[in-house]
């Protein structure tokens, strides 16, 4: 069951990625568009953080194996 792990990379990856652009966006950016670049920076980089929080069950043993 390695679909959830990736699944919370596929998420993680680029919602800090664009977080962090909007975040240096409301840092150097225009004064009128600083506040809104703020909270989506800080709602995207927030939202990867909880999806790393999403449980995953503990892996499936192959009968094969054991």
């Amino acid at each position: 069951m390695s679909r959830n792990r990736t699944a919370k990379g596929i998420v993680l990856v680029p919602c800090l990625l664009l977080g962090g652009a909007f975040l240096s966006a409301a840092a150097w950016g225009e004064q009128s568009n600083q506040v809104l670049a703020l909270m989506i920076g800080l709602g995207l980089v927030g939202a990867g953080l909880l999806a790393q929080f999403i449980p995953t069950p503990p892996p499936e043993k192959d009968e094969a194996q054991g």
